[in-house]
């Protein structure tokens, strides 16, 4: 019989085999889009789709670590290798010496502790980025605002397609969250000043003006490294005694009922982690407080002193620290410089600070590789002195080695406008586009594409 022929049983088996290996394609095949529509519910997505980014983000990192980037500056090449940061420092000193404060009235002692309570806990989890969105809600909720982090974050960080619980918009700077108050809400304003102290933030408490910080520190981060990032914590108290801020903090667990409510750093720590960001604060009032937070701010109501001041506090760190914190002092007098429109000298201090960061073990618990995602003083400093490549070379280094997409906005702006600079049209035009997309209430973005009479 047919049956028994060993030719006819071993093909018909193959045959048998095909089909059935067919049958498994084909099921999986089926999988995979039932799981692609699964996936695309809004509900699901809402609650899987940060686990997925997670998980490409950590593929990408690991294909190409990004503490391994390092910008070098290609105007700065004549530099020597040996040069220290005094030899840098008679480079950048034609600006005048640090002005006398303005006399201030004398302060009384400050108590030993203040706790301010008039506050809503909120927190950013269940959200990307939320970071600046949920501080900012806390720091307008302490005056009666009745909005939500998501109603800031629907301005302050769109998202693409007006969407915003988007991973793309990788952070909010401080500009962003000091417009949403003065544009989107009624009666209140916001400040922003660099070169705070310890005992800023406490006179601000004590007044009743708790304050945003802007700080770097390291952590697990959701690629599964320990590593660095930039974070705002909400400033509501502190303790002398035990030498504590208390702090609301979004992100972190380490406060009441497991969550980052009422958290307490120390000082020591606070201020080394504050250093990053060249001790950055916010603070949020009610228009008719105005006096009240002049009264309290002291010398720091006064926005140029404020700038000198932080200057004057970088240049100390910069002869007196070592290794990271050396990078992020230099990085300071970097920004200090900027923001008193001193791009030369701003300029000079960021080689500087690019050449330590180089010096830095390639390991990304210590390199803070995440840097340019939160400032652009850099770009500001080597466009004005119309270094034009090195502001293309620094928003590659930043948009393709060290972020698993390239979406950060002020970056991609910034290379655009060096693009038009060198007569690269399209290339600048191509940007802003861009820029916009992933943002579309990026304003700087828009007003460009307005000028060249574009549109998005």
């Amino acid at each position: 019989m047919r049956s028994q022929d060993p030719f006819f049983r071993r093909y018909s088996n193959q045959g048998k085999s095909s089909s059935k290996w067919k049958r498994r394609l084909g099921i999986a095949l089926g999988l995979i889009a039932l799981s692609i529509l699964v996936y695309n519910i809004p509900f699901v997505n809402e609650h899987l789709a940060w686990r997925v980014d997670e998980w490409r983000t950590r593929l990408i990192y690991f294909l190409n670590p990004p503490e391994e980037a390092a910008f070098v500056p290609q105007e700065a090449q004549n530099l020597a290798a040996s040069a220290t940061a005094a030899a840098l420092a008679s480079q950048a000193t034609q600006t005048p010496a640090l002005p006398t404060p303005t006399e201030q009235p004398t302060r009384p002692p400050l108590p030993n502790s203040v706790r301010l309570e008039n506050f809503t806990y909120v927190d950013q989890h269940g959200r990307w980025n939320y970071c600046g969105p949920a501080n900012l809600t806390m720091a307008l909720n302490y005056w009666g605002w009745q909005g939500t982090r998501d109603d800031v974050a629907a301005y302050v960080k769109p998202g693409i397609g007006n969407v915003p619980n988007s991973p793309e918009d990788k952070n909010v700077l401080p500009y962003e969250l000091e417009d949403f108050v003065e544009t989107q809400t009624e009666g209140m304003q916001a400040v922003v000043r660099i070169g705070g102290e310890l005992e800023t933030l406490k006179q601000l408490v004590v007044a009743g003006f708790p304050a945003i910080v802007e700080k770097g520190y390291y952590t697990t981060d959701a690629s599964g490294n320990y590593a660095w990032l930039g974070h705002y914590q909400f400033v509501t108290g502190y303790d002398d005694g035990a030498d504590v801020f208390i702090v609301q903090d979004t992100y972190q667990t380490g406060g009441e009922n497991g969550t980052g409510k009422n958290m307490t750093w120390p000082y020591a720590d606070f201020e080394i982690a504050w250093r990053a960001f060249d001790f950055l604060f916010l603070v949020v009032y009610p228009e008719n407080q105005q006096d009240a937070l002049v009264q309290a701010l002291g010398p720091w109501a006064d926005e140029e002193w404020a700038n000198r001041h932080a200057l004057e506090m970088a240049t100390e760190d910069g002869e007196t620290l070592a290794g990271v914190d050396q990078f992020y002092a230099w990085f300071n007098i970097g920004s200090s410089h900027v923001r008193l429109f001193e791009y030369v000298d701003a300029a000079f201090a960021y080689d500087y600070a690019f050449q330590l960061y180089a010096a830095l073990p390639e390991d990304d618990s210590v390199r803070p590789y995440r840097m340019m995602w939160y400032q652009t003083g850099p770009y500001w400093a080597y466009y004005y002195s119309g270094r034009y490549q090195d502001v293309i070379n620094l928003a590659n280094t930043t948009l393709y080695d060290t972020i698993a997409e390239p979406t950060l906005e002020e970056s991609i702006y910034w290379r655009g406008l060096a693009f038009e600079a060198l007569g690269q049209i399209d290339n600048a035009i191509a940007d802003y586009r861009e820029a916009v997309r992933l943002n579309p209430n990026f304003v700087p973005g828009w007003a460009q594409l307005q000028r060249l009479g574009l549109s998005g």
